[in-house]
């Protein structure tokens, strides 16, 4: 085969499709290539070696060659397998559902090192035990923020002016973007009530590296009402709700509750 045809990358496993009779096509997110498709050959065969390689949400080392339609999968060697996402039912909806975000937001044949870097993150904290529900609000909204979609807590999306420390409730505009302060909140169309404790943890997430988030306490009902927003803002971004989301909201509500929220500064 010729070399300059073959190239080298990482690769997490978003999607497999079933091809022909024994091939497999794979959507894969890459650092150098962000959403990439390629044809996994024979792949369904009972002695394919590449099989145990290419399961979803690995993340797996690549070496493929060049086609003229579908890039081909060459060889395969798993670096993360992630085994839990597939025996744990909880954790393994929630990996479908960071997986198809990652689908629906990552750029196709661009580079995308941070959306890699964090839907990497995201799997090992899964798959190693952590707190599912405070694992998903932080992949959500860096993601959002790495995709261009970044919600606006900081300003009023209604009046352009700084959110300031007030009782509320605050209101959470889908269409627009962001938080509205509780004035411009009042019998706003479409807009969604916002708790004080949700806009404080909305910031603190986005501020915060994910150990110092991981250290403090936040209230199960606080990371509840965050997702519910959130969900409103991928459903007007995407123009259609996740098909994973449903699952995902009956996994929150089932959460415990934890003692004390957070105090990020305003």
């Amino acid at each position: 085969m010729n070399r300059e045809r073959l190239y080298r990358t990482e690769a997490i496993i978003l999607r497999r499709i079933d091809f022909g009779e024994a091939d497999r096509l794979l959507v894969l997110l890459t650092p150098e290539l962000g959403k990439h498709r390629a044809l996994a050959k024979g792949v369904r065969k009972i002695r394919s070696r590449k099989a145990g390689h290419l399961e979803r949400f690995m993340r797996t080392s690549l070496l493929l060659a060049r086609g003229r339609e579908l890039d081909v999968i060459s060889q395969a060697e798993v670096i993360a397998p992630h085994p839990h996402l597939r025996e744990d039912l909880d954790r393994s909806a929630l990996a479908h559902y960071a997986a198809e975000l990652a689908e629906a937001l990552a750029p196709e044949g661009e580079e995308s090192r941070a959306l890699y870097r964090l839907l990497s993150d995201t799997l090992d904290r899964l798959d190693g035990g952590e707190d599912p529900q405070r694992v998903i609000r932080y992949y959500e909204l860096h993601l959002l923020e790495i995709a261009g979609f970044r919600p606006q807590v900081e300003f009023c999306v209604g009046c352009g002016e700084p959110l300031r420390e007030e009782r509320g409730p605050y209101g959470f505009d889908p269409r627009r973007g962001g938080v509205l302060c509780p004035r411009c909140a009042r019998g706003a169309p479409g807009a969604y009530p916002l708790s004080r404790a949700a806009l404080k943890g909305m910031r603190f997430i986005l501020r915060t590296p994910y150990p110092a988030f991981r250290a403090v306490s936040l209230r199960a009902e606080t990371l509840r009402e965050i997702g519910e927003l959130i969900g409103h803002h991928l459903r007007a971004i995407l123009e259609r709700p996740p098909r994973a989301l449903a699952v995902l909201g009956q996994l929150a509500r089932s959460a415990p509750s934890e003692e004390q929220p957070p105090r990020p500064s305003s």
